[in-house]
């Protein structure tokens, strides 16, 4: 029987945490998708799994130069993803989501013949490389007399999303703070080097398995939004590529070398340690998951990590002029204050560049 230590260390290795590495682009494609709703925390996850000290420009010029893209690839859910991977996954994930919408769709008025004439509004804007902020688009919307408030708007870019039309990409740069939004364009556009796996749904396992293992078939099925029947066969599909390290406990046959690294981390908001699994009790004990999220507001907070325990939560603003102030700590349990101190430095470089 596999312990909880021994599948905190392994976790730790998977996650790139304790087997950083190399590079920015390295660890989007070992992770394949990092959540990220708040989108300095999907940044920061990548560069948290990085050696060295990589900053929030470093990060935002894999999106500028068609490396990375931030889409709704699963559950709904915003998510970092390298950009030659971005068509491939939606193939498996893209028909749920879409399902999962449609009643929302028809709240809004978006039918087929709404969401049709979107459609080619949006192309006929971004064709040609063109870009637009989130503002601009709904500007688009408006010009075609669909009314992007309530929700509306948002709900139209994300079924073109999800159908892979279009994906974020250029950042939107600001001189005086962190960065926070991105601009719209075509995939077909953008996304230079696609990738097709021969089979997407066993890509998918593999890939996650690789980026979060050990873990279950049923926490696949969380972090993907499949169902278990569709996971299950998935998990079959790429039993050439995993190790069944116990009864239903699957792991990658070949794992990145472990380096020395802090013991205390400062990790992103809905990190990908805590948040992509079905049960994550290995994270920590119950009663701290309250401090840490979802909430009633569906936040995740940042979380500080004590060899792959949660021991703590920190925030820190990212509106203008604030981003260099000094983050609130919220600590969970008993960690020497200099190894908080030093965690938290590690996140100022990369923020502050």
């Amino acid at each position: 029987m596999t312990t909880t230590a021994q599948l905190r260390t392994e976790r730790l290795r998977s996650h790139l945490l304790s087997a950083p590495a190399p590079g920015l682009a390295e660890a989007a494609s070992h992770m394949l998708a990092v959540q990220s709703q708040e989108f300095w925390g999907g940044r920061w996850a990548l560069a948290s799994r990085t050696r060295g000290e990589p900053t929030l420009r470093q990060v935002d010029a894999l999106f500028d130069d068609g490396t990375l893209v931030r889409a709704w690839t699963q559950r709904g859910t915003l998510h970092i993803v390298p950009a030659r991977d971005f068509a491939w996954m939606l193939q498996v994930t893209g028909a749920r989501q879409l399902q999962s919408a449609a009643p929302r769709y028809r709240e809004l008025g978006l039918d087929a013949e709404v969401l049709a004439s979107i459609e080619r509004a949006v192309r006929a804007a971004l064709r040609g490389g063109n870009a637009l902020t989130r503002a601009e688009m709904f500007d688009v919307l408006s010009g075609i007399g669909v009314d992007p408030t309530g929700q509306r708007g948002v709900h139209a870019i994300g079924h073109l999303a999800m159908r892979g039309i279009i994906c974020q990409g250029p950042v939107v740069t600001r001189s005086d703070g962190v960065s926070r939004e991105q601009r719209f364009v075509l995939a077909e556009d953008h996304v230079a080097d696609a990738h097709t796996p021969s089979d997407p749904a066993a890509e998918m396992f593999a890939r996650y398995i690789d980026g979060h293992g050990p873990a279950t078939i049923a926490d696949f099925a969380w972090w993907s939004g499949l169902t278990l029947t569709a996971s299950r066969v998935a998990a079959a599909a790429a039993a050439d590529r995993v190790d069944e390290i116990d009864e239903g406990v699957f792991q990658a046959r070949v794992r990145p070398r472990r380096r020395a690294v802090p013991d205390v981390r400062a990790l992103a908001s809905f990190e990908e340690y805590y948040i992509s699994y079905a049960d994550r009790s290995i994270a920590g004990p119950a009663e701290r998951f309250g401090a840490v999220g979802p909430g009633k507001n569906g936040m995740v907070r940042p979380i500080l990590l004590a060899e792959g325990e949660i021991v703590g939560t920190w925030r820190q603003s990212t509106a203008l002029g604030r981003h260099t102030e000094h983050p609130t700590v919220e600590l969970l349990a008993g960690v020497p204050e200099a190894d908080i101190a030093d965690a938290l430095k590690r996140y100022a470089a990369f923020v502050s560049g």
